[in-house]
């Protein structure tokens, strides 16, 4: 294999905790790993629910060269402005909402080193919303990727695993990865697949683990037990961020190692 390009993608980044420990330890990631790419899913960096401008630029400016996000982009109004602003900008949307939304779901670019990449954003319809075919647009979205970019990097957002494993398949030889968020629970499954995409369901969640997927405990618990409306707050403990790493030739695309990393 030619010089790997290494890929560094962190799990769901879950309110001020996730936030804080990405700030603390992606610079020690940085410095051990030497990512040519470092991606983030932050679309519940606010609270927990959506993100707002300062955020995005926030998360930027650490290092993150885009990122990715899912159905709670909408939740915070102040997003939708910022992204008809930054039409071509760092933050992705899924790219199977109705085209009239707001912001876009591919983003093209190049490392300092000059590799170039393509990252694409894709949500999933199975337990939830009922938007556009993620496979079809998948194909539409990797038809408008120059021939010379071969890494591609897939966010595959959605709820149901069976999803998640059907798009790695029905993508493997056509992207480096495809990695899955929104569950916030990471998975152990991370593979090469046979023509080359690495592929994981999960990534995890960057943030608190003293939770249930990032609220308070009796909060959610007592909502399950009484069924009447409750209000979540992010909790605190046991804060961690989980992400992979990713080794592809950067002159095929084809992923040659993924690794899970999680640091406390």
């Amino acid at each position: 294999m030619n010089q790997g390009m290494r890929i560094l993608f962190i799990g769901d980044v879950f309110g001020q905790p996730g936030r804080r420990i990405v700030k603390e330890m992606l610079p020690t990631l940085v410095g051990e790993y030497d990512p040519d790419l470092v991606l983030a899913n932050g679309e519940n960096a606010a609270g927990g629910f959506g993100i707002t401008p300062p955020i995005v630029e926030e998360l930027l400016d650490m290092g993150i060269a885009v990122l990715t996000s899912g159905n709670h982009i909408w939740d915070k109004k102040e997003i939708y402005a910022y992204l008809n602003e930054h039409s071509d900008g760092r933050l992705l949307r899924p790219a199977n909402y109705p085209h009239s939304a707001p912001g876009h779901g591919l983003y093209l670019g190049k490392t300092r080193s000059g590799f170039g990449y393509a990252v694409l954003n894709l949500q999933g319809r199975v337990f939830m919303s009922p938007i556009d075919c993620p496979f079809r647009t998948a194909d539409e979205q990797l038809a408008k990727i120059p021939a010379e970019v071969k890494i591609r990097i897939v966010d595959m957002h959605a709820e149901a695993t069976s999803e998640k494993v059907s798009m790695g398949w029905y993508l493997d030889g056509r992207v480096t990865a495809v990695v899955g968020t929104h569950t916030h629970i990471p998975t152990a499954d991370e593979t090469i697949l046979p023509r080359g995409a690495a592929y994981i369901t999960d990534l995890g969640m960057t943030g608190p683990y003293d939770s249930v997927i990032g609220i308070e405990k009796q909060s959610v618990i007592q909502k399950f037990l009484s069924q009447l409306p409750v209000r979540f707050e992010v909790a605190k403990g046991d804060v961690r961020l989980n992400a992979v790493l990713i080794e592809a030739d950067p002159l095929t695309g084809r992923a040659a190692s993924i690794q899970r990393i999680v640091r406390k």
